[in-house]
């Protein structure tokens, strides 16, 4: 075992990943912000971890509107894919800027070891995808910007996948007009964001039936939320559960830290908590020591020059 690295070389992981999305079984992509979280998501079992721009923006403390940057999120995007084996999808937003900043972007998430991103076709900068007043750029901008991410792209494997956000905007039509678009321009797979209900999400996969698409089922938005097994009846070949990890935790620390306030101890909440030993294991701990034990070769009172 590799302590400081994955067991499974990047271009594996992103072949990987495209069959997981090609596959008759939809791919379940939990969000994950940290690496540990990620770490966790590979034991549970899923096909692959999702790493939200609005987690990350969260995360320090932001709003989703477009504050993070390139940097900021292919270091999170670095830390997190070099922890497991399954193949990581990122929130790259907009690409950070015009068509070359969106082909940059690529180039910077490959070297950073993910398995692929999505763009979207709102104005920079963007806000949540769940929100009111949402801007897009002309399908003519978008399809640029696919264009120069598909151009930037060294590993084939690599999936970049088109988000539109222009069903809240232009209506579910003007979304189905511009996902071909994208596919077109290159985009291996599309993300319609914030359709309400189960018929938006049959309709959309209706009027496009070949592609790959990912749905988002991100708790208290737009979206009703439905079970990945209803997804992929449907037709769904992926499905991102993006602020779901980050809200069960935060939920927890504010009960958690409201009751240490009143209380003045952490007692009541222990059998609640992770436990030394699993946040041990999870971290492989002892691994680390035997590795240490077989390396570490330095000896107090010897001469070790």
């Amino acid at each position: 075992m590799n302590l400081f690295s994955n067991g499974v070389d990047v271009g594996r992981r992103r072949q990987a990943f495209k069959a997981a999305l090609a596959a008759p079984h939809i791919a379940r992509l939990p969000g994950a912000f940290s690496p540990l979280i990620a770490r966790s998501i590979e034991e549970a079992g899923f096909e692959g971890v999702y790493v939200s721009g609005a987690v990350i923006a969260a995360d320090l403390a932001l709003p989703d509107i477009g504050l993070t940057t390139l940097t900021e999120v292919a270091h999170r995007a670095r830390q997190i894919a070099r922890v497991t084996d399954l193949g990581v999808l990122v929130d790259a937003d907009t690409g950070f800027g015009e068509p070359m900043s969106a082909a940059r972007t690529v180039a910077e998430l490959e070297d950073a070891g993910v398995a692929g991103c999505h763009l979207e076709d709102q104005v920079n900068p963007k806000r949540c995808g769940h929100l009111d007043g949402k801007e897009v750029v002309g399908t003519d901008v978008m399809v640029r910007r696919i264009a120069a991410a598909v151009s930037a792209r060294r590993d084939p494997n690599f999936v970049i996948c088109a988000r539109t956000d222009a069903a809240g905007v232009e209506g579910i039509d003007a979304a189905i007009e511009r996902a071909k678009a994208y596919l077109d321009a290159g985009a291996d797979m599309i993300f319609t964001e914030a359709l309400h209900s189960e018929a938006d999400f049959r309709y959309f996969r209706h009027a496009i039936p070949d592609a790959l698409l990912l749905a988002n089922m991100t708790e208290f938005g737009k979206t009703t939320l439905l079970s990945a097994d209803v997804l992929e009846e449907i037709g769904y070949n992926a499905v991102i559960y993006p602020v779901t990890t980050l809200r069960i935790a935060m939920g927890q620390v504010e009960q958690a830290l409201a009751e240490i306030k009143e209380h003045g101890t952490q007692e009541g909440w222990l059998d609640r908590m992770q436990h030394r030993s699993r946040l041990y294991e999870l971290l492989r701990y002892e691994h680390y020591n035997v590795f240490d034990q077989h390396i570490f070769t330095y000896r107090k009172g010897e001469n070790n020059e």
